[in-house]
C-alpha cells in the first residue's frame, strides 16, 4: 500500500477569528489579550444575553398563539388570520434571533438593528 505523500504533511492549525472593533467582522490577526480586550465583544455578549431574554419570552408568546390557534379552530372551525399572521412574524422573530445568536449575522433582531418582521396575507 503506497501512502498519500499529502496526508503525512503537517497541516497548518486554523487561527480563531475574532470580531473587529468596528464591522464585528472576524478577523484572525488579533491575539487572545486583544481578543478579552475587545469593546465589541462584550458588547455583543450583552446583546445576546438582552436578546436571549426576549427571545425566551417570544418562545412563551408562540405557546400561547399555538394553544389559542387549536381552540380557535377546535370551536370555529377555521384558522384565526391574525393570529396565523403573528405566529409567522414570530417564526421570523426567532430564525432571525437564532441567527444573531449563532454569529451567523451581525445584524440585531427587532427591536435593535431590524424592524418587526412584516409577513403577505
Amino acid at each position: 500500500m503506497i501512502d498519500d505523500p499529502s496526508k503525512n504533511e503537517a497541516q497548518e492549525p486554523e487561527v480563531p477569528e475574532e470580531v473587529s472593533e468596528d464591522t464585528q467582522e472576524p478577523q484572525a490577526s488579533k491575539s487572545l489579550s486583544e481578543n478579552v480586550k475587545s469593546r465589541p465583544i462584550w458588547l455583543r455578549l450583552f446583546f445576546m444575553l438582552v436578546i436571549g431574554f426576549i427571545w425566551g419570552v417570544s418562545r412563551f408568546v408562540i405557546g400561547a398563539v399555538i394553544f389559542l390557534q387549536f381552540f380557535w379552530v377546535l370551536f370555529g372551525g377555521e384558522t384565526n388570520n391574525g393570529l396565523k399572521r403573528f405566529g409567522q412574524q414570530l417564526a421570523i422573530f426567532s430564525m432571525q434571533v437564532v441567527s444573531y445568536l449563532t454569529f451567523n449575522t451581525n445584524e440585531r433582531p427587532f427591536p435593535f438593528d431590524l424592524d418587526w418582521p412584516e409577513v403577505d396575507d
